[in-house]
């Protein structure tokens, strides 16, 4: 029921993103948007399971993943700075050239209500925990765990999506251009054709010849949207395959995922020209903000490879107590030598 919920919350983030992107563009966009879900993504979970005292704040490999979230936070700090220092530099003709609708205070505001609300993604996949036990408990590899749990998260966002299209399509009288090749433009053109008499031939000549340049290319738009659909599930498909590698601070896994996403979006924006016309103090900016990036997602990965490696040696250290306790030999002392190699105890 909650992954369900938190879906249904996570689209709403999904329906704002777009506007995000409007009022903000790709690089500018992404980063404050996709920053808050990282930010907010990362850390619930843990305080949802009850477990950020005890394996977050009281861990060594723990205080250094937050200190990779914090440094997460701080490139998009680098990221709004660079948004401001754009406005100010560029005219308005500058930015409506580069993002038609460039807004800086509103498009701040959509992204952090999207960001926010899109970061119940990683809530659902923690809500669902109880689902992966139950399909590793029927045989499914340790890999695959978390396919099931996103049919139910996802079918929260579907239900989202899907209510505010229906609105949108009855409000707009919109729903017969998912059958039909010919857009709002034909349908006026009809309307004028209605009242045409035969003797104006030429005038009804050239709307027919309009209307034929109305006609929407029907099978390659859903070609390209079914592609889309695939390419973006895609992501969550290896996200939870990584994530079940990412061994108890999985919810890092998270940070990953948000930063590489605000990283190659950024590289985007600047391929796309987002940021031309802006000055040198702007472009330092936007690489800073790279940077920082960059290093909060090798600080958390350093992290988890600590909390990792501690894990094997506490397994270890059992088994090496389990063993004398079976064979009756305790050493102790000078006695006792023990080589510590990849987190194994010999």
């Amino acid at each position: 029921m909650w992954a369900y919920i938190f879906g249904v919350l996570w689209g709403l983030g999904g329906l704002t993103f777009g506007l995000t992107m409007r009022y903000l563009g790709m690089s500018l966009g992404m980063a404050v948007a996709l920053g808050y879900t990282a930010a907010f993504g990362t850390l619930m979970p843990p305080i949802f399971r009850g477990t950020f005292a005890s394996e977050v704040l009281g861990t060594h490999s723990g205080q250094i993943i937050i200190v990779g979230v914090g440094i997460c936070l701080f490139g998009i700090v680098f990221a709004g700075a660079a948004g401001m220092s754009k406005e100010r530099e560029m005219s308005e003709e500058q930015k409506r050239a580069s993002i038609k609708e460039f807004d800086l205070k509103k498009g701040l505001l959509v992204a952090t209500f999207s960001g926010v609300m899109s970061a119940c993604f990683a809530y659902g996949l923690a809500a669902g925990d109880p689902v992966k036990e139950l399909t590793i408990r029927h045989g499914t590899p340790p890999l695959w765990q978390g396919l099931p749990v996103l049919v139910v998260v996802l079918l929260g966002g579907f239900t989202t999506n899907f209510i505010w299209c229906a609105i949108l399509n009855v409000r707009n009288r919109t729903g017969g251009q998912y059958f039909s090749s010919r857009g709002p433009q034909h349908q006026k053109q009809s309307a004028e054709l209605e009242r045409i008499t035969e003797s104006p031939s030429e005038k009804k000549i050239g709307i027919l010849a309009g209307s034929e340049s109305t006609r929407a290319p029907m099978l390659s738009n859903y070609l390209f949207s079914a592609l889309a659909g695939t390419t973006w599930y895609m992501q969550f498909f290896f996200y939870t395959m990584g994530e079940t590698q990412m061994g108890r601070y999985k919810f890092s896994s998270w940070t990953l995922h948000m930063a590489s996403i605000m990283i190659f979006s950024t590289l985007w924006g600047i391929a796309l020209r987002e940021w031309n016309g802006t000055g040198r103090r702007t472009k330092m900016l936007v690489a800073a903000s790279l940077l920082v990036l960059i290093a909060s997602t090798v600080v958390v990965g350093y992290g988890n490879y600590l909390g990792v490696a501690a894990a094997q040696t506490r397994s270890s250290l059992a088994r090496w107590t389990l063993w004398q306790r079976a064979t009756g030999e305790v050493t102790n002392g000078p006695k006792l030598k023990l080589l510590l190699f990849g987190g194994t105890f010999y």
